[in-house]
């Protein structure tokens, strides 16, 4: 008898009704006795009780220590009927787990729960997962409290052969090849202060060249683009340049000592939209890249900003933004602080409001508060499974010599800043250019979760709780920024590199701009990412200017906050 009284794993029915079940999963110390409503499993499964009483409470009093909620698009097998089914998670730990590493210990949990190489198809086989996970793998774990319920119209699946319906993400596979005068105006904003030619559009678009040539005409007569001599198109700006073989020069006091490097065009817009005193000088070349420099002031501050002509892993996209940046630094030698502004894809926390980031929030390159390593960026070149199950990687670490960026964004996050009045300064400057500035509303921030085989589910994003607060307004986050594809939009790869670096954000790496940052000694910089989608920012389309518009709101707040130049 004394072997029965141990520790066991039961599962409980706590209640029922027509369109919702609520299971209680505890870990408790008790003597197993089988009957009628007490079943003790055997075998592999020793140490698991399922109890069949049909009322049950836990006992606990306090609120559960963390929880979530999750989305599953469930198919009849009886008769094809879809039924979308809520289920919530909440969690109580045992005492000795910090409140600190409880809603680590629950994302974990959710995690391996949902993981694509062995996510549960049914019913049967989720409950049994969970009862398993926490018998032997997640000890710390009490009771876990597990809410399913039916929403929608439809004839409930049988539990035993629902399986989860697919979730299909938006994608460049999906998507036809059609030509719009919209995919034209992002070649043209995409590689932006480079021009293109109709042969360009044709190669890249698959497109015939009496549409290009009709999609360019309607472009031209809207104003958003205009044509070249030789053939060239390029895009319109929304303010005065002035074309030029090279940089005029500058005196002493029109100098600036901050440059911001920007990616996509609306990226630059945004940061433009921050400046007061514009001068836009462009220096086109059919040969090499062509050059775009905003001249402008920020309170006290000359500062110069660009746009890389086109960015990712091809040799000529590296080259180019190496290039460019270089040419930046040389141009404009007083430059003493380097500013990378832009959007970026979020690293969800399914569990804790304060580390969960969503879109429109801003990331702030910084070092982990618990690493030694100092780094504010790390770029992953190469991400492979261990033996042991765990992932090896190849990183480039980035961190200043200087870290006064990093400390005016944590003075500013800490005293609760008000990053609000940048965003609708910048909307009031921005009125009337082309692009949807202002937060989209809705239900477009979706956040969905890779179970493999194609399906997603679809979780809900975490609420504060206990002493968390919910402001409202711009939330900004101060953590690493993280890099490489290998790892930014490879589902499992990413969530453990996320982890693994403390990085909060993926950007569409940069690192070969830092890498010139670095060689040209500039010794103060700092990543600046406005979340636009879950991946690396290059896929949110709806949010990019709403989300580049906040990272240049908390990129003028920083230099706002700084001294003013001594000379």
């Amino acid at each position: 008898m004394a072997d029965n009284i141990e520790e066991k794993v039961i599962m409980t029915p706590k209640c029922k009704t027509a369109t919702s079940t609520t299971l209680v999963v505890e870990r408790k110390v008790v003597e197993a006795e089988a009957s009628d409503k007490i079943h003790v499993a055997g075998g592999d499964h020793t140490g698991i009780i399922i109890n069949k009483e049909q009322v049950y409470e836990n006992g606990v009093t306090e609120p559960c220590h963390a929880q979530l909620e999750f989305r599953v698009y469930l198919v009849s097998a009886a008769n094809g009927s879809h039924t979308r089914e809520a289920r919530a998670l909440r969690f109580w730990f045992k005492p000795q787990m910090t409140p600190g590493e409880r809603p680590h210990e629950a994302q974990a949990f959710f995690r391996e729960l949902v993981s694509p190489q062995d996510f549960p198809k049914d019913y049967v086989g989720f409950i049994k997962k969970i009862i398993k996970l926490m018998q032997h793998k997640y000890l710390q774990l009490k009771i876990l409290e597990i809410e399913l319920r039916q929403e929608g119209t439809g004839t409930p699946p049988p539990e035993s052969n629902g399986v989860i319906s697919t979730f299909i993400e938006e994608s460049a596979a999906n998507q036809t090849p059609v030509i719009s005068e919209q995919r034209v105006l992002d070649m043209i904003e995409n590689a932006y202060p480079n021009p293109l030619t109709v042969d360009d559009f044709i190669t890249a678009g698959k497109w015939s060249k009496v549409e290009v040539k009709d999609a360019l005409e309607a472009l031209e007569e809207k104003g958003l683009t205009r044509a070249m001599s030789d053939g060239l198109y390029i895009r319109q700006h929304s303010v005065d340049t002035q074309v030029v073989k090279q940089m005029p020069q500058l005196c002493s006091s029109r100098q600036p000592s901050i440059a911001i490097i920007t990616a996509l065009y609306c990226e630059k817009q945004a940061v433009d939209a921050m400046m007061d005193n514009q001068e836009t000088f462009v220096r086109y070349t059919t040969v090499g890249e062509s050059n775009v420099y905003t001249l402008g002031t920020i309170g006290a501050h000359r500062v110069v900003t660009t746009k890389l002509p086109s960015v990712g892993r091809t040799r000529e996209a590296m080259t180019a933004a190496g290039n460019t940046t270089t040419r930046l630094l040389g141009t404009f030698q007083k430059v003493e602080y380097v500013f990378l502004v832009g959007v970026g894809g979020g690293v969800p926390h399914y569990t804790d409001y304060e580390r969960h980031v969503r879109l429109g929030d801003v990331v702030v390159s910084t070092p982990a508060a618990d690493l030694t390593d100092k780094s504010v960026y790390v770029f992953c070149e190469k991400a492979e499974r261990n033996e042991k199950g765990g992932w090896d990687y190849e990183v480039k670490p980035y961190k200043p010599d200087s870290f006064l960026l990093q400390d005016i964004a944590l003075r500013l996050m800490r005293s609760h800043a008000h990053w609000d009045s940048y965003v609708n300064e910048g909307l009031d400057r921005l009125r009337g250019v082309p692009g949807r500035w202002e937060a989209p509303v809705g239900g477009s921030d979706r956040l969905t979760m890779d179970v493999g085989n194609g399906a997603f589910i679809e979780v809900s994003h975490p609420a504060p709780s206990g002493d968390q607060v919910d402001r409202g307004g711009l939330r900004v986050h101060c953590a690493p920024v993280a890099g490489g594809r290998a790892v930014s939009c490879a589902g499992e790869a990413r969530a453990a590199f996320a982890a693994h670096a403390r990085a909060r954000a993926y950007d569409c790496e940069l690192d070969a701009v830092l890498d010139s940052v670095k060689g040209n000694r500039k010794d103060c910089f700092v990543s600046i990412r406005g979340i636009s989608d879950y991946r690396d920012g290059t896929r949110g389309k709806e949010w990019q200017p709403h989300a580049a518009l906040a990272a240049a709101a908390v990129m003028k707040a920083i230099v706002a906050a700084m001294d003013p130049p001594t000379d």
